[in-house]
């Protein structure tokens, strides 16, 4: 990396850090006002996983910093600051919108445990991982995001949180696509790409 970039790579991780802090810290403080907000905690929880993790992984071959994949990265990472984690509108129990997050947090580990440390924020080449879910799906970690935010609106459904599920979700459809664009330039992702044909959920996209 160049000096620029080296700045830019210290500078998003130290703010990344601090954001996710203040997110577990508002979290924690809205779940002691009402302890049977369990969907508060296993949200923080995923973030924590989500963001938390990405400031350890390995220093990528090739990264994408064009303006338009830093933009996508960085609203589709920070959306959860954009949630009213005041009580919504329960659709569901408590204890059942807990489990569809639990479901996609345990879906995000076995992604994570795939890749080790071959992830991160931004578009990169951090070699090609073709193992575990990733022989069902070449992006099964977004699935886990997708279910566990699933999870948090059922229990927390209102307008905002609703609206900002479907911009994140258009955010991080573009984000996919974008970090293909990179990993198909590696010969072996491109036959991955050929054996593996759906990027998300089997049959629709």
């Amino acid at each position: 990396m160049t000096r620029t970039q080296l700045a830019a790579e210290i500078g998003i991780r130290g703010l990344t850090m601090a954001l996710l802090g203040l997110f577990v810290a508002l979290s924690v403080h809205q779940f002691m006002r009402d302890t049977s907000r369990i969907t508060l905690l296993v949200f923080a929880f995923a973030e924590v996983l989500t963001v938390g993790l990405a400031m350890f992984s390995r220093v990528p071959r090739e990264r994408d910093w064009k303006p338009l994949s830093l933009v996508v990265t960085i609203c589709a990472t920070f959306y959860f600051l954009a949630f009213s984690i005041e009580p919504g509108v329960r659709l569901v129990p408590e204890a059942l919108a807990a489990g569809i997050q639990v479901a996609g947090v345990l879906l995000q580990i076995y992604a994570k445990w795939s890749l080790r440390r071959s992830f991160g924020l931004l578009p990169a080449n951090r070699g090609v991982v073709v193992v575990g879910p990733y022989r069902v799906i070449r992006h099964p970690m977004y699935l886990g995001y997708l279910v566990t935010d699933i999870g948090f609106l059922a229990a927390n459904f209102g307008v905002r949180n609703l609206a900002i599920v479907l911009v994140q979700w258009a955010l991080q459809a573009v984000r996919i696509v974008k970090e293909e664009q990179l990993l198909s330039k590696d010969a072996t992702y491109r036959d991955y790409m050929s054996r593996v044909c759906y990027r998300l959920i089997r049959g629709v996209f």
